[in-house]
């Protein structure tokens, strides 16, 4: 056995399939070299050896009491834990019916984060993507990007803020891969007089000065840690681990133990509502197609979730392609990942042969991350949504063309989603009403874009040219 596996890694033994189905067995050794989870367990780096039985479950329950969405969610973590994890969801599920906190909540997303955001009819983009008959899709943005601090982040970082409130806790902890959610959290502890401490990866730092300097700017702690978003995740659990009682784990991502992907997808899912309300007054229907990238998902199941139960609505996530599907610099888990645990849930992961983390790769910082959220893992077995992958290049086509045509400058994770369009529109009824969620604005990725090697800053790139 390997002595440098990285933290909370299920390892699947070479005698069992990966598949969890109906009674199927995962024997899984469950290691970790580092000393937050020997404090936590007392043990030596070999913490438990076990065996994890997941009866399949039937494909309509999207969500039990225990936080699973078909095979996967649950808590996958130390016992210590468990209480801590167990207040939080039942503040969660009583803010959820409190009449005053649901009032607070509504005001600051009304007058801080500056909701409801447009639905914005692109008119250029549309006229773009029509055929040689000028017939084509209506194509429609909504613009998360005009939240405060530029992106959908804040939605959920707000609410969370306020439950850390509630609940008593003077500090908030959090990771960040491209900034938005440390700009987000940081935004939302300042406002309520919270500290603040944020992890963020060494590398992430080069790529989103920026970002860095707002965090630092809305007076957060930043501490860099060596690597990227995963790394960042979990330094962030080890901080807070050690903190139970006077920390707050602010997540931004449908990912980890329940109740965190649960309430991140509670939090974002005003995107869907406006977007179902506004689409009634603009065309007195709802969308067709709704596409969101896919990193983690809270973009991505902020749009969708009101939507889930109605199957004319398709739902479509785009992931991160990289330098290709086969390049294995790629962000794509739900086209190439196998089921495992990471960061305290199951769900789909990127992962090698013996059960290790692959490092992740894509242009777009935020969607560099080698699991994604059970509930999307669970919506990709069940077939309710559909998921697509998109090259770095592709995503850097679509930005530069968004910025030409219509004037606005999206961030290169929600590019992958616009890159999309390119593929789609093609197949599509003249008519049909396209939603695409622009989950950020580009300001920090500006410099990126235009010295990347697919953009020399002379060559101007032509109106008509496909992505």
């Amino acid at each position: 056995m390997r002595s440098d596996l990285l933290a909370s890694q299920i390892c699947p033994t070479s005698s069992v399939k990966r598949r969890i189905g109906n009674a199927s067995v995962v024997r899984a050794v469950v290691v970790d070299n580092n000393t937050w989870a020997k404090d936590v367990l007392g043990t030596s780096s070999l913490i438990m050896r076990r065996t994890l039985t997941k009866p399949q479950v039937e494909t309509d329950e999207r969500q039990g009491n225990n936080g699973r969405f078909g095979r996967f969610g649950g808590k996958y973590v130390p016992e210590t834990l468990m209480t801590s994890l167990s207040k939080l969801e039942t503040e969660f599920n009583l803010v959820l019916h409190d009449a005053k906190f649901q009032a607070e909540l509504a005001t600051a997303l009304r007058d801080y984060v500056g909701r409801e955001t447009p639905l914005y009819f692109a008119q250029q983009l549309t006229n773009h993507y029509k055929n040689k008959n000028g017939k084509g899709p209506d194509i429609y943005l909504k613009r998360e990007d005009l939240n405060h601090g530029g992106a959908h982040k804040i939605n959920n970082a707000i609410a969370q803020a306020m439950l850390a409130k509630r609940l008593g806790r003077k500090c908030v902890v959090a990771a960040t891969g491209a900034g938005q959610h440390g700009v987000a959290t940081a935004a939302a502890c300042a406002k309520l007089s919270l500290q603040c401490t944020i992890f963020m990866g060494t590398k992430d730092m080069e790529k989103q000065s920026s970002n860095l300097l707002l965090m630092k700017l809305l007076g957060a702690e930043v501490k860099s840690v060596d690597g990227n978003f995963k790394e960042a995740t979990s330094e962030a659990f080890r901080e807070w681990v050690g903190n139970l009682e006077t920390s707050y784990y602010l997540t931004g991502t449908v990912v980890g133990p329940h109740p965190c992907p649960s309430m991140v997808r509670e939090f974002q899912s005003v995107i869907g509502r406006e977007t179902r309300k506004q689409a009634m007054e603009k065309w007195g229907g709802k969308p067709d197609v709704l596409i969101a990238c896919v990193g983690s998902g809270s973009n991505a199941l902020g749009l969708f979730h009101e939507f889930i139960e109605e199957k004319d609505v398709r739902l479509i996530g785009v992931e991160a392609a990289g330098f290709g599907l086969e390049s294995d610099s790629h962000s794509a888990t739900l086209a190439k990942g196998d089921v495992g645990v990471y960061h305290g849930t199951m769900s789909y992961l990127l992962q090698d042969e013996e059960g290790q983390i692959v490092r992740p790769h894509s242009i777009g910082v935020g969607l560099e991350y080698p699991g994604v959220g059970p509930e999307l893992s669970f919506l990709k077995d069940t077939g309710r949504a559909e998921y697509y992958s998109v090259t770095d290049k592709e995503a850097l086509d679509a930005c530069h063309m968004l910025c030409r045509m219509e004037g606005i400058i999206p961030s290169l994770e929600a590019s992958h989603a616009l890159a999309f369009l390119n593929k789609l529109c093609p197949t599509l009824l003249s008519g049909t009403k396209v939603v695409v969620n622009c989950s950020g604005r580009g300001d920090k990725d500006a410099e990126m874009i235009l010295n990347h090697k697919y953009y020399p800053m002379e060559k101007e790139l032509p109106a008509s040219q496909n992505l």
